[in-house]
């Protein structure tokens, strides 16, 4: 991509302006003064919050929005047949798909740190992002979730300094510009796309070879060493192992509270207190550290940065407690993830751990079944959703009874294949309510309830909540 394909551009229209990646991108560029307009389909807090910058944004995408626009932005989410899309490629100006122009960004700063990796990256970029803000340093950001401290998934600074989540999925990471690449570990997903563990190395390598300062990679993980073998840069690691050259060791855990003490080369250098769980979640605090430490950010600015952290939206959030049950949502998603969320909260003192599980793809469900029955065995009761197909068709004919019957005692409902298949929002609505309905009746004081999945089935805990009540 031309790094000056935004020069002597005025008039740039974003077509869904008020998605979760295309707001920060806004935020950014009207703070470099471009004029910015906007459309999308659905009123929304963000859609509003776009409008209170001045932003003018059309409600419905029809193809005359795009008028007097000379580049022209859209979200992977936009289909082929938006009649904004297609004027927009007709028109003669520009046109940037999302990741194209989040890649331009990150060029214009000089210090972009990179976050990439399997799991963690949208806790790992919030946990930095909190940490720079405290320190007092003014940065923008783009990241994969939203933050509640900076009121969405994104803000403009005015520094140097950007701090970005790098997503691996159809190589999009390859479009970044980074300066810094955090590398939080390469685990086997995406594989309708990747194809086998190898190719994810090969791609994981390429990003990290395009760093232009240094990397700071998990050193406890083989799949990250073994990508970034033999790259001539700046290498940081971080990990439990006393060897990495920042490490930790857990000293105390009580609930949401971690404490842990921080190693630099091997030296005790002072205790850190995170308030989300995990194991996972001091690994992501030790990227953060090494990150930041790189930075030139200070040690007391990193440990009150870490200590008001309390997580990202949809991980590990909590939704409610109502009589004694607590509800809380994640957006763990891939087996690697579940077992790790599944064993934080196992740990936490509850009576069960109830895990409510929407698989999310028909292709990973097939190609990661057994791994997925691994880890949903660490809950002690297990609900299935029907499987969320997203962008893809059920040409595999693969249903969550296929996943339920491998997992003692799980529940599920079937429906006819045709109507799951359809995917329809009645359909949904009424595999949600049975579940609820089903949850209502054998939940217990003193359980914990975790909805997990990357697509709606945070809506399930709302509800829940509100049946319960």
């Amino acid at each position: 991509m031309d790094k000056n394909v935004l020069l002597n551009k005025k008039h740039i229209h974003f077509i869904g302006i008020g998605g979760s990646g295309m707001y920060p991108l806004a935020q950014i560029l009207h703070s470099k003064g471009y004029y910015l307009t906007g459309s999308d389909n659905n009123e929304t807090a963000t859609l509003q919050a776009v409008r209170d910058m001045g932003i003018p944004v059309f409600l419905g995408q029809r193809a005359e929005n795009i008028e007097g626009a000379d580049l022209i932005v859209y979200s992977a989410a936009i289909m082929s047949d938006n009649p904004e899309l297609i004027a927009a490629k007709n028109s003669g100006a520009v046109v940037l798909e999302r990741s194209d122009l989040l890649g331009l960004v990150t060029s214009w700063y000089d210090n972009a740190v990179c976050v990439c990796g399997t799991h963690g990256k949208t806790t790992a970029s919030s946990m930095l992002t909190t940490v720079f803000m405290e320190e007092g340093i003014d940065i923008s950001c783009v990241i994969g979730g939203k933050l509640k401290s900076i009121g969405g998934s994104g803000r403009a600074g005015k520094s140097d300094t950007m701090i970005c989540e790098a997503c691996e999925y159809v190589d999009t990471f390859l479009r970044l510009y980074p300066d810094i690449a955090v590398i939080l570990n390469v685990d086997a997903d995406h594989l309708e796309y990747f194809k086998n563990l190898d190719n994810i190395k090969k791609s994981f390598r390429k990003f990290a070879s395009m760093a232009t300062k240094c990397l700071v990679v998990n050193g406890d993980d083989e799949n990250t060493l073994d990508a970034i073998k033999g790259l001539d840069k700046e290498v940081i690691t971080f990990g439990f192992d006393r060897k990495n050259d920042f490490s930790g060791e857990i000293v105390s855990v009580k609930g949401m509270k971690t404490e842990f003490n921080l190693y630099i080369k091997g030296e005790f250098e002072r205790k850190l207190t995170i308030f989300v769980p995990g194991t996972h979640n001091v690994l992501n605090a030790l990227a953060t550290v090494a990150t930041a430490v790189r930075c030139g950010v200070s040690l007391d600015g990193i440990e009150m940065g870490l200590q008001v952290f309390r997580g990202a939206v949809r991980r590990f959030e909590r939704i409610d407690e109502v009589k004694g049950i607590t509800i809380v949502d994640d957006y763990a998603h891939h087996p690697k993830e579940l077992e790790v969320t599944l064993s934080a909260a196992k740990k936490l003192g509850y009576k069960r751990v109830w895990a409510v599980f929407q698989p999310f793809t028909y292709s990973r469900t097939s190609i990661l079944l057994d791994d997925f029955v691994s880890a949903l065995k660490i809950a002690d009761k297990v609900v299935l959703t029907d499987i969320m197909g997203s962008r893809e068709k059920n040409t595999l004919k693969i249903y969550t009874k296929d996943l339920g019957e491998k997992i003692e005692g799980a529940v599920w409902f079937d429906y006819p294949e045709e109507e799951v298949d359809a995917q329809t929002a009645e359909q949904k609505s009424r595999n949600f309510k049975d579940i609820v309905e089903f949850l209502r009746k054998n939940l217990a004081e003193g359980d914990l309830v975790i909805t997990l999945g990357c697509g709606d089935v945070y809506k399930l805990a709302v509800q829940l909540a509100g049946e319960l009540k």
